[in-house]
């Protein structure tokens, strides 16, 4: 089975969307240590978070109309065309695309009933994003059932509630294979929006880290049982990202 085919489904990229990618690349490559590669310099100038010898990500500028700086996380499609189709009969949009990236894939911006923005991506190839620096991704948003029901149709993903003891936390399912996380935002007036969580190895060191190069923290460094100790903040240009150490696998 190909590289792509497993991938589908699953967060396959995850980008930094500003009308500044140099801030953004500076901030969050002095927080975490990343490394940057520039693809086809001088001609589309797209930085890509690289760690590992792979790359995760990158850093790109706005387009007109978009919503303010905020990250985007893309989903793995085998075919955008079809998958545009799924979200518009589940009572999505599209918000920009679908566009092909030569040499590497088809994509279109899609929102949610909610308002959450989130990438389908179709790739040309293998080389579709490597597992490992961004650990999570998860939905808050302001109609869990509504979010679900979409999210199952457009990914074919099933879901699992986690029941009271996680407060009504869903797990958004690929397979066999734990993808997302979904909630209902404390307060309706919090938009639906994705949030992604970078693995790390001591979640306050990180905060702190981070206050001092400008973010703000959002939500506290806060322990859940058997996942983790997680902080959320908001990097200077005011996109949300989480932070998360694991707890370790028993």
């Amino acid at each position: 089975m190909s590289t792509v085919a497993t991938r589908i489904g699953k967060f396959v990229w995850h980008e930094q969307v500003s009308d500044d990618p140099g801030q953004a690349q500076s901030f969050y490559t002095q927080l975490f240590g990343w490394g940057t590669e520039v693809f086809k310099p001088g001609e589309m100038d797209y930085t890509m978070i690289s760690s590992g010898d792979s790359t995760h990500g990158g850093f790109s500028k706005a387009m007109e109309g978009a919503p303010p700086p905020h990250w985007l996380s893309h989903v793995a499609v085998e075919n955008v065309d079809e998958t545009i189709e799924k979200a518009k009969s589940a009572g999505g949009k599209v918000a920009a695309g679908p566009f092909d990236m030569e040499d590497v894939g088809r994509m279109a911006i899609l929102v949610d009933p909610q308002g959450g923005y989130i990438s389908a991506y179709q790739s040309h190839g293998d080389g579709s994003g490597a597992a490992g620096l961004f650990v999570w991704d998860e939905l808050g948003t302001t109609d869990a059932d509504g979010a679900q029901r979409f999210y199952e149709s457009v990914f074919g993903w099933a879901t699992k509630d986690m029941g009271e003891d996680f407060g009504g936390y869903r797990i958004f399912q690929s397979g066999e294979e734990q993808v997302a996380g979904l909630m209902k935002n404390p307060d309706a007036s919090i938009p639906a929006m994705w949030t992604p969580y970078v693995g790390v190895e001591d979640t306050d060191a990180t905060c702190k880290k981070a206050t001092e190069l400008g973010a703000e923290v959002i939500v506290e460094p806060m322990d859940v049982p058997t996942v983790g100790r997680f902080a959320i903040l908001k990097d200077p240009q005011g996109a949300v990202f989480g932070i998360i150490k694991g707890e370790p696998a028993s």
